[in-house]
């Protein structure tokens, strides 16, 4: 399903039960920290190797955690007024010229150069 058709059919969802008008941003971020806390707790304190032999056997509860956070994404977005899509599209334009492929093949792993680089080809933040 498109963001865009997402992000209307929760909107549809909402006002079938009058939630329509219901901002409740507070509480839709707190469930996401929520949803968030319950995928780390499936893959705290091991290595890599390990967090993926956890995710193929907990598939479920992955795809319920992406499922859930997704919807609560896209209900604060219905509630701001903003369209996920142009703002999803919008982070990959400002991602692609922040993190060059080039550049980031060499660092090896995200973490390693956070902000990415500006256009001086300098980093913006290390850890």
């Amino acid at each position: 399903m498109e963001i865009k058709k997402a992000q209307d059919k929760i909107r549809e969802f909402d006002n079938a039960r009058g939630w329509g008008d219901s901002w409740n941003l507070k509480d839709l971020s707190l469930n996401i920290t929520e949803e968030v806390g319950e995928f780390w707790n499936l893959i705290k304190w091991v290595d890599d190797k390990k967090q993926r032999e956890i995710i193929n056997l907990k598939k479920e509860e992955v795809s319920d955690f992406i499922g859930d956070s997704l919807f609560l994404l896209l209900k604060i977005a219905n509630q701001t007024g903003v369209n996920a899509d142009v703002s999803l599209n919008n982070t990959l334009d400002e991602y692609e010229k922040r993190m060059p492929p080039e550049v980031m093949k060499k660092v090896g792993h995200a973490n390693k150069l956070v902000g990415g680089v500006d256009n001086k080809n300098e980093r913006l933040y290390i850890l």
